[in-house]
């Protein structure tokens, strides 16, 4: 096996040119797929990170599809039958949150657009968010609607890139707002935008927005739940659903009109997503590596036909069919795996500029990618290499010594 190595390495170095451009297919495929499979893996950390950030043992409520592609608002009365301790005892906290999405926000001459969240004072508690600035919404700011704001971070560097926020005034919707703090940018964009705003939901509700439902009530776009601890999830949130089937008057013969569910299963959809997103680059970028292969394959045929008369010579003196395929399928799949190698560093230099150009992507080359290479690398030069191979085996000496 080592004679055949060494011999491999001679007859691909006798010609460095050809050797180089048959395993550029393979060394562009070898890193495709595995830079494609590590940022996928990177983008599915990164979306496990934003939503584990605020706790395992949220609860969401929303209204029925309306059919639209959205979700009808909820009530205050829906508010208040999740909110009732009797009927959701393992409910910790209770917040209605109002989202106003594509909101033109204005300071001086900068603009820019964002969400605007309308919340209660728990929020910080309930999303596990952190001020760097100022102070937060109070219980006063709801009850008075007051027109404050607490800007997220990023909207704070679009608006204010030289200026200090706190006590600055804004435009949203052509309503005044006095900024009264800032949030940090961690969980930022785990229900929200990095660049919105939050104000009291009353403001949200009354100043930014007149709409009613049929009630008469101000809609609310959400009601996010906390229950009490992670093993009272599955509890809490089946004691959500009987309350509000109770409330809205659903018979059992009925099916829900509301959606709830658990920051668990937002988790599990969203890691099958980026899964099958992973998967499927890992696919395309695949192509090359096709292309690669029948390149090597071509090669290794031209290279069978320059060397007939090395193959008659060989068998002339004793070589048999098996140890002509075995010479030449160990060429294929050198060549395959030195472009493989060369494929795997050109993915862990692509994995650090991806990583400068993207912080909030930890792109990390792993060792299964590093040996999903190596065997994709193994196969490609057996498959690409069987064929040649046996047709030098099968070549006759007599008819290969006389070759020209």
């Amino acid at each position: 096996m080592f004679d055949n190595l060494r011999v491999a390495f001679i007859n691909l170095a006798s010609n460095k040119l050809r050797t180089a451009l048959t395993m550029l297919g393979v060394t562009i495929g070898v890193s495709a797929v595995i830079i494609l499979v590590s940022v996928g893996q990177a983008f599915e950390t990164f979306v496990v990170e934003q939503f584990s950030g605020v706790g395992a043992n949220l609860i969401f409520v929303l209204g029925g599809s309306n059919g639209r592609g959205g979700f009808d608002p909820l009530s205050q009365r829906d508010v208040e039958a999740v909110d009732d301790m009797f009927r959701v005892p393992d409910a910790l906290r209770v917040m209605p949150q109002r989202n106003l999405n594509n909101r033109e926000i204005k300071f001086e001459n900068r603009t820019q657009r964002g969400t605007v969240q309308g919340v209660l004072p728990i929020y910080l508690e309930m999303f596990n968010r952190r001020l760097i600035a100022g102070r937060f919404i109070d219980e006063r700011d709801v009850s008075t609607q007051a027109r404050v704001a607490v800007l997220e971070q990023g909207l704070v560097e679009a608006l204010f890139p030289n200026t200090f926020p706190i006590g600055q005034s804004i435009r949203v919707a052509d309503v005044r707002f006095t900024v009264i703090g800032v949030l940090s940018s961690e969980n930022a964009g785990t229900f929200g935008t990095d660049t919105g705003l939050l104000v009291p939901i009353s403001t949200a509700q009354t100043r930014l927005s007149g709409e009613r439902i049929l009630s008469g009530d101000r809609p609310v776009s959400f009601i996010a739940v906390q229950a009490r601890d992670p093993r009272s999830v599955e509890s809490a949130s089946e004691q959500i659903r009987q309350a509000l089937r109770a409330a809205r008057g659903i018979t059992p013969l009925d099916t829900d009109n509301f959606i709830v569910f658990t920051q668990n299963e937002v988790l599990d959809t969203l890691g099958n997503i980026t899964g099958l997103l992973t998967v499927f680059l890992a696919l395309l970028a695949s192509i090359s590596l096709v292309v690669g292969g029948i390149g090597i394959m071509n090669i290794m045929l031209v290279t069978v036909t320059e060397r007939t008369r090395e193959i008659g010579l060989r068998k002339a003196v004793g070589a048999r069919n098996g140890d002509v395929l075995l010479q030449f399928l160990t060429e294929a799949v050198v060549l395959s795996m030195v472009g493989g190698a060369l494929g795997v560093a050109i993915a862990f230099v692509l994995a650090v500029l991806v990583s400068l150009v993207v912080p909030t992507l930890r792109v990390v080359v792993r060792l299964d990618s590093v040996l999903l290479a190596v065997v994709i690398s193994v196969a490609v030069g057996v498959f690409s290499g069987i064929y040649p191979a046996q047709r030098a085996a099968n070549l006759n000496p007599i008819d290969a010594l006389r070759y020209e």
